[in-house]
């Protein structure tokens, strides 16, 4: 008498399945609480480090001294937080915007975000490339991190173009590091400007750049709160439009990749990598831009996608190793000086293109 095959979804099987994982995947949930707990403290909160910031610092930190002893049991959840809960979580992540946040900020937010993300994402790949002689994965990460929305661009961009865990460390030390340090500059400048009347910019004029060039979206509340809350507003509604341009960013970034790739041996070119997060993070953006979910479920799915960013981060930073972020050298970090130089500048420049063209 024949027995049938258990299903995939009986208890045994799912006990084979998650087990190994779950040691892992605790380690993963330990580090991403203590962030979030953290990343409430006031002066991390003043200094904008947001906790999937803080959480990879601490992955950091575990990862080259405790976790070497505890590798053998955990490096299955490890794995399973740095590869599914991201793609969970960059798919909560449009949660965070609404299609209506385009109208707000009209043609000349969506035209400097556009402008932005594609002038410094191309600067960073010829730059890092060509002039610095980096390995183009490292490049394409840290421009992307620059280019969008910091930690979760450069996590996002991470399957597409099939970078190292060290790499996708540098690129976002580099989003810590040089968006940290916007923070302070830009109101600075702003209030320099004002003072000696070198150009005419308002509190809105003033959100939209700092929303369209600023790496991250808690660094951008912060430099838009140092001016206003006027400022602010705008300044962080530009920088939702900015995020939304991650979807279409990945699925273009991956048909060029596959075009420009190397025939196999068979003479094939390189198979597309289809970015679907990207598709999920699009559907559910338009989702909540129709304000189908009540607010609690809304406020809890939310809260939940910061858990998950924060346990894929604390994955990452436990598999990376300060001596592949030594090995990096300076090249990142003159990489990414330049691209904060060109966002600055560049982004300036942009700005008043776009608003004298469209006035």
């Amino acid at each position: 008498m024949s027995t049938s095959a258990p299903s995939a979804w009986s208890l045994p099987v799912l006990r084979q399945r998650w087990q190994p994982r779950l040691p892992g995947l605790l380690l993963a949930a330990l580090l991403a609480a203590a962030s979030l707990h953290l990343a409430d403290l006031p002066w991390l909160q003043a200094h904008g480090l947001s906790a999937l910031t803080v959480a990879i610092v601490a992955g950091i930190a575990v990862g080259n001294t405790l976790y070497p002893r505890l590798a053998p049991r955990s490096a299955a959840g490890i794995g399973f937080a740095k590869h599914w809960l991201l793609r969970a979580g960059i798919v909560l992540y449009g949660l965070r915007l609404t299609f209506q946040d385009i109208g707000h900020v009209g043609i000349a937010g969506v035209l400097m975000d556009v402008l932005v993300v594609a002038s410094t994402f191309g600067l960073a790949c010829w730059l890092g490339t060509r002039v610095f002689r980096m390995e183009r994965e490292a490049a394409m990460l840290i421009g992307a991190g620059s280019a969008i929305c910091g930690a979760a661009a450069v996590m996002a961009a991470e399957p597409v173009v099939r970078g190292r865990a060290a790499q996708v460390t540098v690129a976002v030390s580099t989003v810590v590091v040089f968006g940290t340090l916007a923070m302070f500059l830009y109101p600075a400048l702003y209030a320099l400007l004002q003072s000696h009347g070198w150009l005419a910019m308002d509190a809105r004029q003033y959100g939209l750049f700092t929303g369209a060039t600023v790496h991250e979206v808690a660094q951008v509340v912060a430099a838009g709160r140092a001016v206003g809350e006027a400022a602010a507003d705008t300044a962080v509604i530009t920088k939702m439009v900015r995020v939304m341009l991650l979807a279409p960013f990945l699925v273009v970034l991956s048909l060029w990749l596959a075009r420009g790739s190397k025939a196999t041996p068979e003479g094939s070119k390189a198979r597309i990598v289809v970015p679907w997060f990207a598709f999920g993070f699009v559907a559910v953006a338009g989702m909540n831009s129709l304000q189908l979910l009540p607010a609690g479920l809304h406020a809890a799915l939310v809260q939940l996608d910061t858990v998950l960013l924060a346990m894929a981060m604390a994955a990452l930073g436990v598999t990376t190793h300060v001596s592949a972020l030594r090995q990096a050298g300076l090249k990142p970090l003159l990489l990414a000086l330049l691209l904060f130089a060109w966002l600055l500048f560049g982004g300036l420049a942009i700005q008043q293109g776009v608003l004298a063209m469209l006035h």
